[in-house]
């Protein structure tokens, strides 16, 4: 009986609001008899059945709700005939929580648009070579999958045949389509807008990148703030207070009326939901953008964040190094070329790769023998030629002389960040080539942003060369930078920057980055790092989009902004009205529950601006927010 009540507020809400509009028509034509009467005193019933119900089931778990407050005030003003103000509070508190069930809802449309873009069915390849549609459950890694212009990619894979354009909004918040051909990285949940592609599955399920943004996003929302916290502890002590406020009041002044009131009055409805409202609306709105909160926490403390720790590679740079200069010592500039690409061919160095993508040559050699030097280089043997591909260190030990000018042109290189490739044949230096990772477009611009939002100390940690790392550091305008640093150096630096009272966040993408993004208050790794790395994160940045890094800690500081201006709001209302009952003849218990309802609407609405707010956080107060909301 109780659940098929509660399951019906909402018709016994609309029930109370006709049995009340019944009362006040028959007022209006003046019908004789307590007929009024009796619809008010059956929508005081009828609106207080659900309301109490409630308040018994918090009572139970000896819990003092704001269910319980509103009760006694119904019974109050039923108690001594004031059947107008007990229908009309029993009618403003069912609607309230209807509006606010309504609102909530709403904050998390985001999120709940995120499960309901999660495929259901795929195309996969059978034993015979055709396509057949199967449950999404039933995709297992290596299956190859099919998909169709329009349709949803049902797993994370690679493309094996055929090309198209992807929308990635869902996972990276990049609008703009990107074109997809063989060997890219496709991601579960985006949509083919135009081609066909065939992918071999690589993770299905929960494990792919979708999967895991629905289960972070799910698993913030269950968290709880410090400040929630405080609010809930709060409200348990807060409430009782209230309660025996009003008892107080009637035994002093034997002002039944008043006593109610103040129990109506002193709810913490709004106190209580500001800032949970607040939490999933911005995490919400950064699951949109392509950034992942895991937890309320997490939003707080990296609000407050004021020293900010990068990794180099990968993070501020692309992680795929470029050759930037090149110069020959030989007259054979092709036969040079092709040797070096000859030689790179066999080894699976990073450096080897920047090469072979910058030259290309139709002409290759047969390379007859190799060596890997540890530290150096390779020493190989192509086609009757001694060759040697590395450092010069390695040049030294075979004793290639280098002019001055080679000299002065390899220092230029290191001066300006770059590791040298030298290439010596026959035992003369033929080529020298300068390789160096590029820092991202736009780094600089995101730096700039960090520093105007607050962000105090900007430091580079990285393994590479010092001078190497001094270039960036100069030319992103950083703090600080620090090279030839080991994983567990880095950890260190961290742990001590926060004992120097510092709030600390770093930023990092790979395995060796965990360690460091553990130890800091706030750990952001790069969406397509290593699992370890998303695992020991708070925040991931869908993508290894750092640009979207400003776009993160504006955010958290609007959430936050947007929790106190909540709690201020919610104490502002309960103050005003407390003081108005004592020190004014106009407020009594109908005011008093309309404000209060209404309270509640003003401080979700306020958390939704997040959700609307194309800013991300800078928040508009022209923008026409109200309206926005209910149009949607």
């Amino acid at each position: 009986m109780q659940k098929w009540v509660l399951q019906n507020r909402n018709h016994w809400m609309v029930m109370t609001g006709i049995f009340i509009l019944i009362s006040f028509g028959l007022k209006m034509l003046s019908v004789p008899g307590k007929i009024s009467t009796y619809f008010l005193i059956g929508a005081s019933l009828i609106g207080g059945l659900p309301i109490a119900i409630q308040a018994v089931q918090a009572l139970r778990v000896k819990v003092i709700s704001i269910d319980v407050l509103v009760t006694l005030a119904i019974a109050g003003a039923f108690g001594i005939r004031s059947f107008e103000e007990s229908s009309i509070v029993s009618f403003l508190f069912l609607f309230g929580a209807y509006l606010e069930q309504k609102t909530l809802a709403k904050t998390r449309s985001a999120i709940q648009s995120l499960v309901e873009m999660a495929p259901a069915s795929a195309w996969r390849k059978n034993k015979s070579g055709e396509f057949e549609e199967v449950a999404i459950d039933e995709v297992v890694k290596g299956d190859t999958l099919l998909v169709k212009t329009g349709s949803q990619i049902p797993v994370d894979g690679e493309v094996t045949f055929g090309n198209g354009i992807v929308n990635e909004a869902g996972i990276t918040g990049e609008s703009i389509p990107v074109e997809k051909s063989v060997g890219d990285k496709v991601f579960a949940g985006t949509i083919l807008e135009n081609g066909a592609l065939q992918l071999k599955a690589e993770k299905v399920g929960e494990d792919t990148t979708f999967g895991k943004i629905i289960e972070l996003v799910e698993e913030a929302q269950d968290s709880k703030s410090k400040t929630e916290r405080f609010i809930d502890q709060f409200s348990k002590y807060y409430t009782p207070i209230v309660l025996m406020l009003g008892i107080v009041v009637w035994l002093w002044t034997k002002d039944i009326a008043m006593a109610t009131t103040i129990l109506v009055l002193g709810c913490p409805g709004a106190l209580v939901i500001g800032v949970p409202v607040s939490n999933v609306s911005g995490i919400g709105k950064g699951a949109r953008q392509g950034i992942l909160f895991k937890g309320s926490d997490v939003i707080g403390k990296f609000a407050q964040t004021d020293t900010i720790l990068f990794d180099k590679t990968g993070t501020l740079t692309y992680g795929n190094p470029q050759v930037v200069r090149t110069v020959y010592t030989s007259q054979d500039h092709q036969l040079a070329t092709e040797l070096l690409i000859s030689v790179e061919k066999e080894s699976s160095h990073p450096l080897a790769k920047a090469i072979l993508n910058e030259y290309s040559s139709d002409q290759t050699h047969v390379v007859q023998s190799s060596a890997v030097m540890q530290g150096g280089g390779i020493v190989a043997q192509v086609d009757e030629h001694d060759v040697l591909v590395g450092n010069v260190g390695l040049m030294h030990k075979h004793h290639i002389v280098l002019d001055a000018k080679t000299k002065r042109d390899i220092a230029s290189m290191e001066a300006d960040g770059n590791s040298t490739v030298l290439l010596a044949v026959d035992g003369q230096l033929a080529m020298a080539v300068g390789i160096r990772d590029q820092i991202r477009a736009g780094v600089k611009e995101d730096i700039q942003a960090l520093q105007k939002m607050g962000v105090k100390n900007l430091i580079l940690l990285s393994g590479d060369q010092p001078m190497a790392v001094e270039l960036v550091c100069q030319e992103l305008e950083l703090t600080e930078a620090r090279g030839n640093m080991l994983p567990q150096d880095k950890a260190t630096y961290v742990k001590a920057r926060k004992e120097m009272g510092e709030i600390v966040a770093f930023v990092g993408d790979g395995i060796n980055d965990s360690p460091s993004l553990a130890e800091a208050d706030i750990g952001i790794a790069m969406g397509d790092g290593t699992d370890a790395a998303i695992e020991t994160s708070d925040v991931v940045l869908m993508h290894s989009d750092i640009h979207r890094l400003p776009d993160a800690f504006r955010l958290a500081k609007a959430t936050r902004r947007n929790r106190i201006e909540n709690m201020g709001i919610a104490l502002f209302v309960v103050v005003v009205l407390l003081v108005s009952l004592f020190a004014s003849d106009w407020m009594n218990m109908e005011i008093g529950m309309f404000v209060h309802e209404s309270s509640i609407l003003v401080v979700i609405m306020n958390a939704m601006r997040l959700l609307y707010d194309k800013k991300i956080g800078f928040l508009d107060r022209n923008q026409l927010w109200i309206s926005k909301l209910w149009l949607n």
